[in-house]
């Protein structure tokens, strides 16, 4: 955590009234980051780690009445407001990277299956992320409460962002006409999946490039690329098609900035067995195949990229952190160490960069505050 990272996030509201301060709340946040950052996965374990690591800790604050206990520490992070660290979170991540131009920004929503709370009646933590894919960053998050809610939560998760010279590549449930329109009038590019939420569309896209494969895409307009990926007996081949002709289909005007129609084929084939599939979209982008592969791609990145780390290294499925703002505060948590071993640099996996962190106070140091 840098100074610069530490004045970010200073600005907090502490939600406890004065006379229950006894521990600082930058104090606590810095214990909660350095923890999680250390692989630390619930309160007690946040607390231990103060306690080993307290003289290291009180290099950066004080920490003057010693280490917090769990409760308090969970008693701060279930009140806190995630809409206040969101807005911290996001203005750090833009001071780190100056600019986001010329991006894909993949959006994707993505559930913490453990904070579910039956007893309470209440639904897991949904979380609408956006990931710059070639830099490796998330850049903003919105919570929902449920994963029918993306819709509304993606364009409050746009608004947050600088869309100028990027693509912005969301699945068939954010394919919808308002969320094309935002994007262009925030001087962005969109790729969207189609499915069947746009079923004439749909429909109209696949009958496209259906008719046209078995014309061998002739005196068809496109581009064409493709990507073979061989690995471990496993033979995968991509094949991407784009075309600006959008004359087949229902009032194409509709969509803002609306320029092409894209087809993916995906042909994977492994001890015998072929399977193959294919996906639709539409573009504002230019008949560029290479471009517009670039963008599929950034876009099944996030789910490789940051939410599998998310659940498999990070442990996020199987928190059980579940009171009050908790989860949504610790999702967030996770998503600024993500960024901030990004920032890192070096090019050591997630595993082994949060073991180091564990046992390696200067490593640890070098994390969070250079």
């Amino acid at each position: 955590m840098s100074a610069s990272l530490l004045d970010h996030f200073a600005s907090l509201a502490d939600p406890r009234i004065e006379r229950n301060k006894r521990h600082e709340l930058l104090d606590i946040l810095v214990l909660v980051i350095s923890a999680v950052c250390s692989n630390a996965k619930g309160w007690e374990t946040i607390e231990e780690f103060g306690h080993t690591k307290l003289e290291w800790l009180r290099q950066f604050v004080p920490l003057a009445n010693g280490v917090p206990s769990h409760d308090c520490i969970q008693y701060v992070m279930c009140r806190l407001s995630p809409v206040q660290f969101r807005e911290c979170f996001i203005n750090w991540t833009q001071a780190v990277k100056q600019t986001v131009g010329d991006e894909i920004i993949a959006l994707d929503g993505k559930t913490a299956r453990g904070s579910r709370d039956r007893a309470n009646a209440l639904n897991p933590l949904h979380m609408v992320t956006a990931w710059a894919c070639e830099s490796r960053l998330v850049l903003a998050q919105e919570a929902t409460d449920e994963k029918s809610n993306e819709i509304t939560a993606i364009p409050k998760l746009l608004a947050l962002l600088e869309l100028k010279g990027c693509i912005v590549t969301v699945d068939a449930m954010g394919c919808q006409r308002t969320i094309a329109e935002q994007i262009v009038a925030q001087k962005g590019d969109y790729v969207m999946g189609l499915k069947g939420n746009q079923s004439n569309l749909h429909e109209a896209v696949d009958d496209y490039f259906t008719t046209a494969q078995q014309f061998d895409f002739k005196a068809v307009p496109h581009d064409y690329t493709e990507e073979v990926d061989k690995d471990h007996g496993r033979l995968e081949i991509r094949r991407y098609w784009i075309t600006e002709d959008l004359s087949t289909l229902p009032n194409p005007d509709g969509w803002a900035g609306l320029r092409s129609i894209g087809m993916v084929e995906r042909e994977c084939i492994q001890g015998g067995n072929t399977i193959r599939e294919r996906r639709f979209f539409i573009a504002s982008i230019p008949a560029d195949a290479k471009r517009f592969a670039k963008a599929v791609r950034g876009h099944w990145g996030i789910e490789n990229t940051l939410h599998w780390r998310l659940d498999v290294t990070l442990s996020e499925d199987a928190s059980r952190i579940r009171k009050g703002n908790s989860p949504a505060m610790m999702t967030s948590i996770r998503h600024l160490s993500i960024n901030l071993f990004e920032r890192e640099g070096s090019k050591l996996s997630l595993p082994k960069k949060l073991n180091k962190a564990a046992w390696d106070d200067a490593y640890r140091a070098k994390v969070l505050f250079a």
